[in-house]
């Protein structure tokens, strides 16, 4: 069995969430913030059977495209911020980050 740890932005999870309960997979979402945009995310916890991984990777693929934006970065946290220049800057987005990890043992009470 494994559990993939997907993280996907906010505006991407909605079609993937529906397609994955369409496929009939289980799926648990929680709501994350990412480090460098401190943009909302969306965290899924997917609990799969080894033969299953590929497929709920296309769907991921299919689903969570990249794309170019122009954000203005967050001046970094405890600075003063007088060396930070908010210079907008474009930067892919989009995607998904995708963890596969063996699980031992699964229980559901």
């Amino acid at each position: 069995m494994k559990l993939l740890l997907t993280v996907v932005q906010d505006q991407d999870a909605p079609p993937l969430l529906e397609a994955l309960i369409k496929e009939n997979y289980r799926v648990t979402k929680l709501a994350s913030t990412g480090g460098f945009l401190q943009a909302g995310n969306t965290t899924l916890l997917v609990g799969i059977e080894d033969e299953q991984v590929e497929e709920v990777i296309a769907i991921i693929k299919e689903k969570c495209r990249k794309r170019q934006k122009t954000v203005t970065p967050v001046p970094p946290l405890g600075g003063t911020g007088e060396t930070f220049a908010p210079f907008p800057v474009t930067v892919t987005v989009g995607g998904a980050a995708i963890f596969v990890i063996d699980v031992e043992r699964f229980i559901r009470v």
